[in-house]
C-alpha cells in the first residue's frame, strides 16, 4: 500500500466558485491510468482549509468512488492543529469505504513541544479506524520533527508511515531511513527530492507535481526501485525544472494554471486568501515542461 507514486488531487472549481466533481473524477481516473500507484484526498494540494464540510465530504465521496474502482489505496488528509477535532476527522473516516490510511500533518500554527507531538500522534492512532502516514513540512506548519521522535512515532502502533517534505536530504532523515522499522514507509513530500530518498532507502512518493508528466514520475520511482539508476537519473534531471517552476508560487496555484491550460479543469482559480498564478509563473511552467520521454537538456539540469 504505502509505495511508489501517490497524487494529492487538486480540488478543481468551476467559473461561479464551486467544487467541480466531474473534473476532480476525471484527474482522479486519468492519474491512476498514467501510473499512479494512489490517490491522496484533501491534502494541502486539495486547498481542503478552504472547504466546507459538505465540500470536503464530495471530494472524498467522489476520489474514494474512483480509488475503489481501480482498486488502488486513498489516503485522506485528516490532520488538524487541534487533537480532538483531528480524532473526530479520523474515526469519520470509518464511514468510508476504502479509506487505506490518513495523512495527518503535524499541528500547526500552535508550535507544540516535540513531545507534545509525540502524544498527540500517539492519541490519534489509538482511536483510528485507519493507519496513519505522519506529515512532517515544517516550513507550512512553524514546528518539525527530528530523528529521535519520527524513530518513537514509527514504533508505535497504527502509524505505518511519514510523508517527509522538509525541503533537503538532512541528517534526521538519514537516520529515519537507516533504523525505522522495515515495515514503516517513509515517502518523499519535496517533489525535487524524490530520486535521492528513494536511493537512502524511501518507498515512494506524494507528489503534487505528478499531476503533469505522471508516466514519467511512475518512471523514475519505478526506475530507482529496480536499480536502473542512470535511467532513474535522466527522468528525475528531466522533471527538476517543472517541479521548481510548479512550486514557485504559492500552491498550487501554478499546478492549476498548467491543468487549465491543458483543458484538464475548468478555471485556474484558487480559493482565497490564495491567488491564482502570475502569467510568469504560467509561462515558466510551460516552458520547463519535458516532452514525453524526451533526455533531460545538460544545460539545465546541471
Amino acid at each position: 500500500m504505502l509505495s511508489g507514486l501517490h497524487v494529492p488531487l487538486v480540488t478543481p472549481f468551476d467559473a461561479d466558485g464551486a467544487v467541480d466533481l466531474a473534473a476532480l473524477e476525471r484527474l482522479a481516473e486519468e492519474v491512476l491510468g498514467d501510473g499512479a500507484d494512489g490517490l491522496v484526498a484533501l491534502a494541502t494540494t486539495a486547498e481542503a482549509s478552504a472547504l466546507d464540510e459538505r465540500e470536503r465530504d464530495a471530494v472524498l465521496a467522489v476520489c474514494a468512488r474512483v480509488a475503489a474502482d481501480r482498486g488502488a489505496p486513498l489516503m485522506v488528509g485528516a490532520g488538524t492543529n487541534d487533537t480532538r477535532t483531528t480524532i473526530a476527522r479520523h474515526e469519520a473516516l470509518a464511514e468510508v469505504e476504502g479509506v487505506t490510511a490518513s495523512l495527518a500533518v503535524v499541528p500547526y500554527y500552535v508550535r507544540p513541544s516535540e513531545a507534545a507531538i509525540v502524544e498527540h500522534f500517539q492519541a490519534v492512532a489509538a482511536r483510528s479506524p485507519v493507519p496513519i502516514v505522519v506529515y512532517n513540512i515544517p516550513y507550512r506548519t512553524g514546528r518539525g520533527l527530528g530523528a529521535a521522535a519520527l524513530l518513537e512515532l514509527a514504533g508505535t502502533d497504527g502509524i505505518v508511515g511519514l510523508k517527509q517534505a522538509v525541503n533537503a536530504l538532512d541528517a534526521d532523515t538519514l537516520q529515519l531511513l537507516a533504523c525505522a522499522p522495515a515495515e514503516f514507509a517513509v515517502l518523499c513530500g519535496d517533489d525535487a527530492f524524490i530520486l535521492p530518498l528513494l536511493l537512502m532507502g524511501a518507498r515512494g512518493a506524494i507528489a503534487a507535481s505528478a499531476h503533469l508528466c505522471t508516466e514519467r514520475f511512475a518512471a523514475l520511482i519505478a526506475a530507482a526501485a529496480e536499480g536502473r539508476l542512470d535511467e532513474a537519473r535522466e527522468h528525475a534531471e528531466a522533471l527538476l525544472q517543472l517541479v521548481l517552476a510548479l512550486f514557485a508560487e504559492p500552491s498550487p496555484a501554478v499546478l492549476k494554471a498548467m491543468l487549465h491550460e491543458a483543458g484538464r479543469i475548468a478555471t485556474p482559480a484558487m480559493r482565497m486568501p490564495l491567488q491564482a498564478a502570475s502569467p510568469e509563473g504560467l509561462e515558466r511552467a510551460r516552458r520547463s515542461a519535458p516532452s514525453r520521454w524526451s533526455a533531460p537538456d545538460p544545460a539545465r539540469a546541471r
